[in-house]
């Protein structure tokens, strides 16, 4: 059995900025990516169908007998008991959604198809705010998968309280020093080698990725992810970074979602809450304009290689694009496209050569080297976004 994640052409439009630069698979929700929770529960390596600008970093692996999963769809166990048991030519959905199907063809397959309905109840991560709206319920659903049937290496050091030490797992390397883990609400879970310093106080459900940092005296609300070889302060709930960006010092992060590569400059805020109480309204690609997400609580979404400067407040609702660089004082628009340079006052275009330098220093503090791949992505990214930098059509 070959597993191939496949993207949605409508779900990868609403899962925008993310999927600029990633299939929908590789979205961090709970403390794995929906290609990590398949393939540890299935047991086998998948590869990805998707835009075909992205299939050179995430290239496609066929074989002759192909077991398709929509990327957007978290697993449970009664789903991957059903997604096993597809026979060749069966075709697996609910209400009209495409849940999973299995050939020996790598496209879906025509109407001779075998339909089979899932009666099942199902989480799909279609829409960008899903991410930090299921991120306390994939949390538990990732720590049990993670956990069973091992032992937590604990927590060593006299000066750290802990409450319900069941519910918190330890892996090898972590350090933990004068801090407070309350796993009273949700589970907690420190990956290999994470750091969390002194005074930081946890309050599951919570996750800590490999190699990322809590530093001192931060406070973690809950419902929260912190990807990996990721540094994190101040104040944060119900929130997601999905790896290799910093929020390190004070300010609030709620309700919000940061791609990877990120910086979030000193005492960067965002509000997660509108002062009549109204639900948030954000921005969609598909539609080109403002959607109603029915919450009262939608904080900031920010896409990868995004930076913000010091004091920076980002209103209810803001949505960043790629490679964006806001500074300065007031609030700015909150709808910033990708390449954006600038705040309030205004924006430019942040040039394509500039934003290759930068990332290659950031990436280059991680020992990691921006491959060709991926600036043919960034370029590609550059090209689609550029009916939203209206000021260059001023000029």
């Amino acid at each position: 059995m070959n597993l191939i994640l496949f993207d949605d052409p409508a779900t990868r439009i609403n899962l925008l900025p993310f999927t600029f630069t990633r299939p929908i698979a590789t979205i961090r929700v709970g403390i794995l990516t929906i290609v990590e929770k398949w393939e540890k529960c299935l047991q086998v390596s998948a590869s990805f169908l998707t835009d075909p600008y992205l299939q050179k970093k995430f290239p496609l692996k066929a074989s002759h007998d192909n077991l398709f999963v929509n990327s957007s769809w978290c697993p449970t166990t009664e789903a991957v008991q059903v997604v096993l048991n597809l026979k060749q030519g069966e075709l697996l959905s609910q209400d009209g959604i495409i849940l999973a199907w299995r050939s020996q063809e790598t496209t879906l397959p025509s109407g001779s198809a075998t339909p089979v309905n899932y009666t099942g109840s199902i989480t799909l991560i279609n829409q960008v705010w899903k991410i930090f709206q299921e991120n306390a319920s994939q949390l538990k659903f990732d720590f049990a998968l993670l956990t069973k049937g091992r032992k937590s290496a604990g927590v060593n050091d006299k000066h750290t309280v802990v409450y319900n030490d069941q519910g918190i797992f330890i892996e090898e390397g972590v350090q933990v020093r004068a801090a407070v883990l309350n796993g009273e609400d949700g589970p907690i879970y420190l990956g290999k080698n994470s750091v969390v310093q002194e005074g930081a106080l946890i309050k599951g459900p919570f996750a800590l990725c490999e190699g990322s940092y809590v530093n001192m005296g931060a406070k973690m609300r809950g419902d929260t992810t912190i990807g990996p070889h990721s540094k994190v302060g101040g104040e944060i709930s119900n929130s997601l970074i999905f790896g290799y960006s910093n929020k390190a010092h004070d300010g609030f992060l709620g309700n919000s979602v940061i791609g990877e590569w990120c910086n979030l400059g000193a005492d960067t805020n965002n509000s997660n809450l509108k002062n009549n109480y109204e639900p948030v309204k954000l921005w969609n690609y598909g539609k080109g304009g403002f959607v109603n997400t029915g919450l009262q609580f939608c904080g900031l979404i920010m896409g990868d290689h995004s930076k913000c400067g010091i004091n920076t407040m980002f209103n209810t609702g803001t949505v960043v694009g790629v490679s964006a660089n806001i500074f300065g004082d007031g609030f700015p628009r909150n709808f910033i496209p990708s390449f954006s340079w600038g705040g309030a006052s205004g924006f430019s275009t942040y040039q394509l050569n500039k934003a290759f330098e930068t990332a290659e220093r950031v990436m280059e503090r991680r020992n990691i080297k921006l491959e060709e791949a991926d600036k043919e992505i960034l370029s590609q990214v550059f090209e689609l976004t550029a009916q939203y930098r209206i000021w260059d059509k001023k000029t």
